[in-house]
């Protein structure tokens, strides 16, 4: 279960300390706004409108009461949101039984990047909430379009080593910008 995370912790990073703890519904409206940050996710649909604010907050809660998923929030010595991320506890029956850690929708703040915030992050869960939850593997994806993204995660010593594939449900295929076919 992935609950068993002994949270909050201190990260530092280039010689600053940051709070990593679960998010709350608190943080709606900055995770919202560090969604719509991004160009990719803001081209998917995250504007951070208030009239989206009931789908995020119903996926917020969702999450939230899932043991086997977290939202994290990285924020500053102020309680500002300036990254986040989504853990997934998967048990499964492939690799011999090997349990995986999914990370997923990482995020930094614009202005947060190269601070050292998202290496902390990723060090974290693969040194201490990978072994803390017994997963055997840590596993990501990233869009095909975030190659400074590719090179941050392979200097950080994850292999590019699968192919992933989507398909929308309800609307068709769907493109690598997100378009429908």
């Amino acid at each position: 279960m992935i609950r068993t995370l002994n949270l909050p912790v201190t990260l530092s990073a280039k010689g600053r300390d940051f709070t990593l703890r679960r998010a709350s519904e608190d943080d709606l409206e900055a995770l919202m706004l560090l969604l719509a940050d991004d160009p990719i996710s803001a081209g998917r649909g995250d504007k951070a409108l208030n009239s989206d604010a009931p789908a995020y907050l119903s996926a917020l809660t969702a999450i939230i009461e899932d043991l086997s998923n977290e939202i994290i929030v990285v924020v500053d010595d102020e309680d500002e949101l300036l990254a986040t991320m989504q853990l997934t506890r998967i048990p499964g029956m492939a690799r011999r039984g090997a349990t995986r850690l999914l990370v997923e929708a990482v995020r930094v703040r614009s202005d947060s990047r190269s601070t050292g915030v998202g290496s902390a992050m990723m060090y974290w869960v693969t040194g201490t909430a990978a072994p803390m939850i017994e997963a055997d593997l840590v596993q990501l994806t990233s869009d095909e379009a975030r190659h400074d993204a590719h090179r941050f995660y392979e200097r950080l010593g994850f292999v590019g080593s699968h192919r992933g594939f989507k398909y929308k449900v309800g609307g068709g295929r769907v493109h690598t910008n997100g378009a429908h076919l």
